[in-house]
């Protein structure tokens, strides 16, 4: 029924898409299903989706003009590098703004006095070298042609210092956006996780006005990038059932290692996919039965790294170490044959544990966020009431799910109690 609808809406505007007016009198008509509507001049028709990214049939697009207002992450780099030069150097984005104004006016004129000159060239009857007004004219040109072109040398050198100078404040734009879309990617764990983009501005803009100060620029950046991580990962992760916080964790974890470079990408796509692509047929044989099927597919992935390109031979080789290690309680607590890993290698040796026990892989896992972002990462993240209240306003309410037997109501109305408010909470 639903398709049907949108079937028959589609054919009723066929007409408008099409432009198949009729024309009465003076005014134009057109038919939208039964009905003859009145066509107003200067008419135009939008329509928008929600949806994320729609798919037109061909005919739809050839009879529209589609605009994809979707933020790209580059695109909301470039977005949120403005936001933090305007807060840390306003000068520098106000002198900029005014440098893109001049440039354009500059080149507008000089297409205006181009535009002049052809009209009279094309206008001009008889010897053009006769014509008094035409040399004027020509004078002219060339003169302003020769500032115009001094002063937009001079604006695309001052453009260079200037994007240089902005360019300092880049990281701070790139987590930003990084932090962004792994916020939204979180919509696809469950529905519920819907974050609007006006809400991580926010935390954004305060992130730059709570973070420590410091003239040294170096530094200044350092602190927003640490304080502007740590807040959003609480924003965030206070709004996440608790069986998926640590999954955000490590993903904030390996995003921010994979834009560094500390992270490869075939390693990631190796700890998430493993040898589940392989086919056991078509690869050497397991040199020992206890080893499973599975294990021994993720081994041959792992042997494609350079890291580990000689762990089949060294399993092969030292099989009883091996199962003695595999066969520990706690396997990523105990000395890894072949092996050691140094404290920055947290991620390889979860690469490891991953291809051996897969049930290991949490333990391992909050070793290498530790190492990565740091133990608070890790750590429990406590209802903080004042910030609470802090975000909050008329016209964004609190939502609370609580789990069974949990009951905050005396914590909100002490709360109240010490702002003087009237407690508006309500449980169901």
């Amino acid at each position: 029924k639903q398709w049907y609808q949108r079937r028959v809406a589609i054919t009723a505007g066929d007409n408008v898409l099409e432009k198949n007016f009729i024309k009465q009198g003076s005014t134009f008509k057109v038919k939208v299903g039964d009905k003859e509507c009145d066509v107003m001049k200067g008419f135009r028709m939008y329509i928008t989706t929600k949806l994320p990214n729609p798919v037109y049939t061909p005919e739809i697009s050839a009879r529209t003009s589609i605009i994809d207002f979707t933020v790209t992450q580059k695109g909301l780099e470039d977005q949120l590098l403005g936001r933090v030069i305007l807060t840390e150097k306003a000068e520098l984005e106000s002198e900029r703004n005014k440098l893109m104004e001049e440039v354009n006016a500059n080149k507008k004129r000089m297409q205006d006095l181009e535009d002049n000159l052809l009209k009279r060239l094309t206008e001009t009857q008889g010897s053009l070298v006769e014509d008094e007004d035409l040399i004027v004219v020509l004078q002219v040109t060339k003169k302003t042609a020769q500032d115009v072109s001094e002063k937009l040398s001079i604006a695309a050198e001052t453009e260079i210092k200037i994007n240089t100078a902005r360019e300092e404040y880049r990281p701070v734009a790139t987590r930003g956006s990084i932090l962004y879309f792994l916020i939204v990617s979180m919509s696809m764990v469950n529905n519920m996780y819907q974050t609007s983009l006006r809400q991580f501005l926010i935390e954004f803009d305060l992130s730059l006005a709570r973070s420590d100060k410091s003239p040294i620029t170096a530094k200044r950046i350092k602190f927003i990038i640490s304080y502007l991580t740590f807040a959003v990962f609480k924003y965030t992760v206070r709004g996440l059932y608790e069986e998926d916080r640590f999954l955000f964790t490590l993903l904030l974890a390996l995003n921010i290692d994979l834009n560094s470079g500390r992270l490869r990408m075939e390693e990631f796509q190796t700890f998430f996919k493993g040898g589940a692509a392989l086919d056991l047929n078509s690869v050497e044989p397991k040199p020992k039965k206890w080893i499973m099927d599975m294990t021994w597919l993720n081994l041959v992935q792992l042997s494609k790294l350079t890291r580990f390109s000689q762990i089949m031979g060294q399993v092969t080789r030292n099989d009883k170490a091996w199962k003695a290690w595999f066969d520990t309680d706690a396997p990523e607590e105990n000395d890894i044959p072949d092996y050691k890993f140094n404290a920055d290698e947290a991620f390889s040796k979860l690469l490891l544990i991953r291809s051996w026990c897969p049930d290991r892989i949490i333990p391992q896992a909050r070793h290498y966020v530790n190492a990565s972002v740091g133990k608070k990462f890790t750590e429990a993240v406590i209802l903080n009431y004042p910030i609470l209240y802090e975000e909050s306003n008329a016209r964004c309410p609190l939502i609370c799910f609580l789990s069974m037997g949990s009951d905050p109501t005396e914590s909100i109305k002490n709360f109240a109690k010490k702002k003087k408010k009237v407690p508006t909470a309500t449980l169901r």
